[in-house]
């Protein structure tokens, strides 16, 4: 047992706290861009220290947990009643990938924003919305309970909605309204797990129902996970509970879609480890999540070939990708685990940073549709800032893609099952396909003639950040052609750059999350660390 420091509570709450202060603040200053701004960049930049600060004590140290309030009964002295939050090596590491892309992407809307003026756009909406974003995507990680989880989702909902309808325009709001619908559904299916949950062992705490579960009958026990199976899918856009993705995201401005399409999904996928790991280890769903995957990949993927808008494309190979983790996921190996924990922060960098450049492309071009573009490569930097992660996505070697894609190979090879051996067969067919819808959007956008596009005499009138203001007009009369400002570029270079440090310091890295599936596996550590009394 080793005495938890008194600053750790504190500091485990900040990556919430923070940003739910700023954006108070913001709200009460939404006149004052300026001042929104930075008050935006600082609190997001305090949660990323902070979550930087968590990832090494939990690397040194182990699991932390803090019972808000302290309340405790039931023989444990200070909790588990109340709002607990716990932050293992797992936490700990989508936390700083999430504070990454969230800090990035702010600045690249920021940087958006000073370029197009703000006078027209929402922005005294926008960076509060974010900041409730920001601080709902942190709790869900560190969630110790499951009503706790419910609220996080519930947050990042009425977030979602505000920013995908930005500006009003009749595509987003319909976008909006489908989003909402499907989240809607989700959060009542999570609701009535979280009631089958408390009928079935009397607690939400995360830590009491693992304990008590084990003294279920499987069948109840099946249902339970069957249900927050359901619901945390729908969130992490497992098929068939992802046909709403590809036409939510697509319609969002650029940073809005980069986001989501990095992080909100993966929090589902973490809700979908925690559940398989800590509640209902043993294996009893994993067939059913395998057959999942493989249908998520190959599904993803060849919605992905027939789509010649960019956003769609990678909303559809976002669906497949999230198949390898699902596998990964359901091996319940250690190696199996490892590689889903590493595959999924590869993936939150990569997957922000394609639609990011997509925002770039939009600027330099007047459009995201292959059916417009061609000649980009005549921009050195953005084709630079679309190939690296472009090759990431698809697999090519030595990129984190790569190193992930070969970590589930090996971990389905071992499992030896028939099912495994199928998922890695689906797995190497997806990545091929998936190296062919990069190909194919480099040939059209970058190499091919722009006179050689069938609507390449077509454009946007002009760049549209966060309000949808698109008429087409001819493309040699758009305004502000070919101009990306420093502010964009930057904040996508950076996330460029934080994807090839997986590939750099890829054995160090999948050392750390060969720790965190052996911590999770190992579901003693996460009870004794909420249930013992406040010292671990």
């Amino acid at each position: 047992m080793i005495p938890q420091p008194s600053w750790v509570p504190v500091l485990i709450t900040l990556p919430t706290l923070v940003p739910i202060v700023a954006a108070a603040l913001t709200l009460l200053r939404g006149r004052s861009p300026r001042f929104q701004r930075a008050i935006a960049v600082g609190a997001i930049s305090i949660a990323f220290a902070a979550s930087c600060m968590l990832l090494y004590l939990t690397n040194e140290y182990g699991t932390f947990a803090v019972n808000i309030g302290g309340w405790g009964d039931k023989g444990y002295p200070n909790g588990p009643l109340g709002i607990t939050l716990v932050v293992d090596q797992l936490a700990a590491l989508m936390l700083v990938v999430s504070t990454i892309v969230l800090l990035c992407v702010v600045m690249y809307a920021v940087g958006q924003g000073i370029r197009d003026g703000t006078e027209q756009q929402p922005v005294s909406i926008f960076l509060p919305t974010y900041l409730i974003l920001t601080a709902g995507v942190c709790n869900a990680f560190l969630a110790g309970d499951l009503f706790n989880l419910y609220v996080s989702f519930e947050v990042l909902l009425a977030a979602s909605f505000v920013l995908l309808t930005l500006g009003a325009s009749p595509e987003r709001v319909r976008a909006g309204a489908s989003y909402v619908m499907v989240s809607m559904v989700s959060s009542l299916i999570f609701l009535s797990g979280i009631a089958f949950a408390y009928a079935t062992t009397g607690t939400l705490n995360l830590a009491e129902m693992a304990a008590r579960l084990d003294h279920v009958p499987d069948g109840t026990r099946n249902a339970l996970y069957a249900v927050l199976l359901v619901a945390f899918g729908i969130k992490a856009a497992v098929f068939p509970l992802s046909t709403w993705l590809p036409d939510s995201y697509p319609t969002a401005p650029a940073p809005v879609t980069a986001v989501f399409a990095g992080l909100l999904t993966k929090v589902g996928v973490y809700a979908i480890i925690r559940a398989h790991t800590l509640l209902f280890p043993g294996g009893t769903m994993d067939n059913v999540l395998l057959i999942a995957g493989l249908l998520t990949m190959l599904i993803g993927i060849f919605g992905a070939i027939a789509q010649s808008d960019i956003k769609r494309l990678l909303s559809f190979t976002l669906v497949s990708h999230i198949g390898y983790m699902v596998f990964g996921i359901a091996l319940s190996s250690k190696f199996g685990l490892s590689a889903a924990i590493y595959y999924v922060a590869h993936h939150i960098l990569v997957q922000t940073t394609l639609f990011l450049v997509v925002g770039l492309i939009e600027r330099q071009a007047g459009s995201a549709s292959l059916r417009r573009l061609g000649g980009l490569i005549a921009s050195p930097v953005l084709a630079a800032l679309f190939l690296i992660p472009a090759l990431n996505l698809g697999g090519i070697p030595p990129f984190s893609g790569f190193i992930g894609k070969v970590a589930l190979l090996e971990a389905g090879t071992q499992d030896g099952s028939v099912l495994a051996w199928v998922l890695v067969g689906g797995s190497v067919v997806t990545s091929l396909l998936t190296l062919y819808v990069m190909a194919r959007v480099w040939t059209k956008g970058f190499w091919r003639p722009r006179a050689d596009a069938p609507e390449g005499d077509l454009a946007d009138k002009g760049p549209s950040a966060l309000i949808d203001e698109r008429d087409d007009i001819a493309f040699d009369d758009r305004e502000d052609v070919g101009r990306m400002p420093f502010g964009m570029v930057l904040p996508t270079a950076i996330m460029v750059a934080a994807g090839l440090v997986l590939t750099l310091w890829a054995g160090p890295i999948i050392g750390f999350t060969d720790r965190a599936a052996t911590d999770i596996t190992d579901r003693g550590i996460y009870i004794e660390a909420v249930l013992g009394g406040g010292d671990r």
